[in-house]
């Protein structure tokens, strides 16, 4: 069950489709330089490796366990937070005016994979402190930066978001905790929160929690609710910690998967009322937790690609070892699993499908970093409208595909795989909350078809394609077996995605519950298609290296081999989910009509 962080693929995927150079050019990134990155992810891997695997499974079992209202850790996680924080690690991609290291979010995505892939569990405690580090940056009053943020950065305190309650999910217009004005500045809140990710634990001496909430005169619906700070202990003047505060822990869930994240219920002002400071305006909560919620939505696509490489990892050691059955071509036996065919399908389903999510998520995390600090006003407008477009399908095409994978685990142990000693069910229950995490897969699908598409007449997704089809171009031009089907399944692919959008614009306003019907299925569309476009341009680069004779000549041959293979197994599902997306909703809206 151990872990080896991909460094090489990392490193090709940053540097070849990402353009790590190109990043480090962009004002305020000029430390990111190869050397610097690589020397980066050299030491996280061996954190990953060394320090936060060997917690994975021992944290599963053990679990967090909650008693009197507070909440210990399993053995070794306290020690692994301390270590992580001393490191730096938690600073890496903060403001440095706060004390952070600054570099850009592509070498910080590379990072957050090794931290997912090692611990999943352990890693959502820094996740879900850098979204409310990142609201209090851009939102939060000069006094409350300088109170919370360096703390936080540091990691001597985490964070976290309160949105969901008992009788509002993903629906926030039913949120009903309240935020009194005490006159001074202060509010009082009162209130429920559940599901809360760290909302409790013992690797910190203070909590800081960012906290949805009505004040007595706002409006109904989404536009009355305001966002608060809201410590675990008031902070004082001098930063030292005072008071403790009326939040308390009333208990934490037993779950599928993360064991050892503790997923609390947190109730507020059960003694008289939690002092709460408001974050920026009243009644622009939504919008400034929609921040936390946009870095946690790529932050969860990540977990799906970070999952979908540790069970890859852990299944082609297995396949290696496990002698069963005889070879199917000399009849010799037993051998090891990965000597017959079916193995190594589901083999490369995993290992292709890991590295076309990986890079689709370092593209975006690279126009991430563009739209941030591009000189260029129009270049930061356009990579921008890029981020928007491809977060949901970071998040949802992603955690989906990181699920399918770690089922494909286990089913290469066979029987062992549904023991737990083994640890390769664990990958697969831990995945099964990403898709649910930060809005549902549905969720994202509906953003995707209705804000980023339909209310734009898809322009920015066409300016995709168009990209697309450069690439397909180039692929056309090459000779040999593997280019033509890779060109053949990427052509068919493009013009797949470009009729389920022309469907969805045209129909959306008219139609809009049958066009809903596909959105699911054009999410996963648009993911397959994004993901054979990247391993497309992989298999150009690789191919030029080997003409060139550069660099590691077996590294490239199979990555052109492994796009092959995502063409001809993966790439070629887009006509039939385009068919779905077009034709399949009648059937949907009738039976919903007649039998539920």
């Amino acid at each position: 069950m151990s872990y080896t962080a991909p460094i090489r693929d990392m490193q090709f995927v940053l540097r070849e489709l990402a353009g790590l150079e190109q990043v480090a050019k962009l004002p305020g990134y000029e430390e990111a330089t190869p050397d610097v990155v690589d020397a980066i992810l050299e030491e996280a891997g061996k954190f990953a490796g060394e320090v936060l695997a060997p917690l994975n499974y021992s944290g599963d079992q053990q679990g967090a366990m909650w008693k009197d209202g507070e909440v210990t850790m399993p053995a070794g996680f306290k020690e692994a937070y301390r270590q992580f924080v001393d490191n730096g690690w938690n600073a890496i991609g903060a403001e440095p005016e706060y004390g952070g290291q600054g570099m850009p979010k592509l070498v910080v995505a590379a990072v957050n994979e090794m931290w997912k892939a090692s611990n999943m569990a352990f890693s959502l405690c820094p996740l879900l402190t850098t979204g409310a580090i990142e609201a209090l940056v851009l939102t939060g009053t000069d006094e409350q930066k300088a109170k919370y943020l360096p703390k936080m950065i540091q990691g001597t305190w985490t964070g976290t978001m309160n949105l969901t309650e008992p009788q509002a999910g993903s629906d926030l217009a039913l949120v009903r905790t309240r935020a009194v004005p005490q006159g001074d500045g202060t509010y009082k809140i009162f209130g429920q929160k559940i599901f809360i990710t760290y909302g409790e634990h013992d690797m910190t001496d203070n909590i800081i929690h960012l906290v949805l909430a009505r004040t007595p005169d706002a409006p109904e619906g989404v536009k009355g609710i305001s966002l608060f700070v809201v410590p675990k202990f008031l902070v004082s003047e001098d930063g030292s910690l005072g008071a403790r505060n009326d939040v308390r822990c009333v208990s934490i869930e037993h779950k599928l998967g993360i064991h050892a994240s503790p997923t609390a219920v947190l109730a507020y002002g059960d003694h008289g009322g939690a002092i709460g400071y408001l974050v920026g305006k009243e009644n622009e909560g939504l919008k400034y937790m929609f921040i936390m919620m946009n870095a946690a939505r790529f932050a969860v696509g990540l977990e799906g690609v970070a999952i979908a490489e540790r069970a890859y990892q852990q299944a082609l050691a297995y396949a290696k070892e496990r002698l069963q059955g005889r070879d199917l071509g000399d009849g010799s036996g037993p051998v090891p699993i990965i000597r017959h065919p079916d193995i190594r399908r589901m083999l490369m389903l995993m290992k292709s499908q890991a590295e076309a999510t990986r890079a689709l998520a370092y593209v975006v995390a690279a126009a991430h970093d563009a739209a941030f600090r591009h000189p260029d006003a129009d270049e930061r407008k356009r990579n921008q409208a890029f981020v928007d477009l491809m977060i949901p399908v970071v998040k949802g095409w992603s955690t989906e595909t990181g699920i399918d994978i770690a089922s494909l685990g286990i089913q290469i142990h066979g029987g062992m795989g549904f023991i737990e000693e083994t640890g390769a069910a664990q990958h697969l229950r831990d995945a099964r909350i990403t898709t649910i995490y930060e809005g549902t897969t549905g969720i994202q699908a509906n953003d995707l078809i209705g804000r980023k598409i339909a209310r734009e007449g898809g322009a920015t997704i066409k300016a995709v394609i168009g990209l697309m089809r450069q690439v397909d171009a180039q692929l056309a031009q090459q000779g040999g077996p593997d280019f033509a089907a890779i060109h053949r399944s990427l052509s068919q692919g493009i013009q797949a995605l470009g009729e389920a959008v022309d469907h969805v614009v045209k129909n959306f306003s008219a139609d809009i519950k049958s066009v809903h019907v596909g959105a699911v299925p054009f999410l996963k569309l648009f993911g397959i298609v994004a993901g054979g476009w990247q391993m497309a341009r992989a298999a150009l680069v690789a191919q030029k290296k080997l003409a060139a004779g550069e660099g590691d000549a077996a590294f490239y041959r199979t990555k052109i081999t492994t796009a092959r293979f995502y063409a001809d197994h993966v790439l070629a599902q887009a006509p039939s989910l385009a068919y779905t997306v077009v034709n399949g909703a009648a059937g949907a809206l009738q039976l919903a009509e007649e039998q539920f």
